[in-house]
């Protein structure tokens, strides 16, 4: 851990206001920029809420733990690919995991927003939450990559992926 990241550490556990220090270090996206009310205007609320205000889906409730055909998951926002469905797995905890995203298309940050480092993830075009990443998945990664279900859309295998959106 660098002074940097300890110092947000150290703050971050004591409670002292870190938002816009965290926020400065994330990277929100390079392909695709819109507003937050435009986002809002093109998305269903909870996804909405996951992907452009960080909530979290309640546990077990997306259809998608249960997916197992041979497909992608792109994101529910800009269509973005981020998974193959040969890296997901049970991990038991209730959301979609993933052992390992598709190459650059997801970015990651450090987020203390339980007053510990977590290291979240979004995608790398429009910047929407996805979920964290946690070093107890299978291997060979060893990651499990704990996505809120609302946050992407499955396409099977042979059906044309989604247009990237504009």
């Amino acid at each position: 851990m660098d002074r940097r990241q300890s110092l947000k550490w150290l703050l971050g556990f004591t409670g002292l206001p870190l938002a816009g220090a965290i926020r400065a270090e994330k990277s929100k996206g390079t392909g695709l920029r819109k507003s937050k009310d435009q986002w809002a205007a093109l998305l269903p609320p909870a996804a909405y809420r996951v992907l452009f205000e960080e909530a979290t889906e309640r546990a077990g409730t997306s259809p998608l733990n249960h997916e197992k055909r041979d497909g992608t998951f792109v994101c529910a926002a800009c269509n973005l690919p981020l998974f193959d469905s040969r890296t997901k797995y049970d991990s038991g905890t209730g959301w979609p995991s993933f052992w390992q995203a598709l190459p650059e298309a997801v970015g990651i940050h450090t987020d203390f927003k339980l007053f510990y480092p977590r290291t979240e993830y979004h995608c790398a075009r429009c910047g929407g939450h996805q979920g964290h990443i946690f070093d107890d998945g299978p291997q060979p990664t060893g990651k499990r990559y704990c996505n809120n279900g609302v946050a992407l859309t499955f396409v099977p295998r042979g059906e044309k992926l989604p247009e990237l959106r504009t």
